[in-house]
């Protein structure tokens, strides 16, 4: 067999319960362990929006449509795991009370009250990440006399970091999360091994580090850092807005399309290239996925190796990013 050589590829993924879904060039395949211990593995086609709008392709617009898409692809894929993996869990895991509201209002009433569920969930992230900092600044800056003024938008983005750090580390302590950033982590482990040029096997996948410079984590991470220098500079721009709370809160959450479009493209670039820039930029990220991924154990390894092998076309010059 020919030496392979170490290459960059466009292959992503995510973990999922008890499984990996990955994102190549033959499309998306989620592998999933089923509860008889067998591997179901699912190769689907991969039909991006960009594909037919060709200016949703642009630089920093991609970005956008991306992390659009990949939340609904994931939210999916998710779903469909946890159907998979725990065919008969739903009324296990329910409580007695959810057992009965269900029996006595039915399916339709259950799911309105799930859903509502989700978007108190969704509520909850706008208070900690976009509420919660703007509040904390605007009292300290009170009781300061205006004396921090001028660092508003770096404050601001240092408290949305520890509530991010913190947020973080408290989801990974939780018992069923842990297995979660197992399958994170085999997702990472298997990617790398086959960008290295090694064959895809257990052995050669333990191997490898189960940090990257394209993980969403880091993704998330270079948001926050580019939001820091973004908005401080916008604050200076419209101090009079950045004085308002509810309009600042707004004007950031129009140039949040903006950060997100600016953070996808360096993360492509950082995916691309291997020098001092990318390393020192991509440092926060990947030391934040020491808290989102878990050193996998074989049986999970396996479950990344069988949905790379799906999306991949076995060519590397053909997977390598474009």
């Amino acid at each position: 067999m020919s030496e392979r050589k170490a290459h960059k590829t466009a292959v992503g993924g995510q973990a999922l319960m008890e499984g990996v879904m990955m994102l190549g060039p033959k499309g998306m395949a989620t592998a999933i362990r089923k509860p008889d211990g067998e591997i179901l593995t699912e190769v689907s086609e991969l039909k991006r929006i960009k594909d037919k709008h060709k200016f949703l392709g642009w630089p920093v617009i991609r970005g956008i449509v991306n992390f659009v898409e990949s939340m609904k692809i994931g939210y999916k894929a998710l779903m469909h795991s946890a159907e998979v993996a725990f065919p008969d869990g739903e009324e296990e895991e329910m409580s007695d009370f959810e057992k009965k509201f269900k029996s006595k209002f039915g399916d339709k009433i259950f799911s309105f009250f799930s859903m509502l569920a989700g978007v108190l969930g969704i509520c909850l992230a706008f208070f900690l990440f976009s509420y919660l900092p703007v509040l904390a600044f605007n009292k300290v800056n009170e009781w300061s006399g205006g004396a921090i003024t001028d660092f508003q938008g770096l404050i601001e983005g240092v408290l949305k970091i520890i509530i991010f750090v913190i947020y973080l580390a408290i989801i990974s302590s939780m018992k069923d999360m842990k297995r979660v950033f197992m399958y994170h982590g085999a997702e990472h482990k298997t990617i790398a091994c086959y960008e290295s040029g090694e064959e895809l096997t257990v052995e050669n996948v333990k191997k490898c580090t189960r940090f990257h410079p394209r993980c969403g984590t880091s993704f998330i991470f270079v948001i926050l850092i580019l939001s820091i220098i973004i908005y401080t500079i916008v604050a200076k721009i419209f101090p009079a807005i950045a004085a308002v709370r509810l309009l600042w809160i707004f004007l950031k959450i129009l140039f949040l399309p903006l950060i997100m479009g600016a953070g996808y493209e360096f993360i492509q670039y950082a995916g691309r290239h291997e020098n001092a820039f990318v390393k020192i930029a991509s440092e926060p990220g990947l030391w934040m996925q020491r808290l989102t991924t878990r050193e996998p154990t074989d049986d999970i390894i396996e479950v990344g190796i069988e949905s790379l092998k799906a999306v991949i076309t076995g060519n590397p010059e053909d997977d390598e990013i474009k």
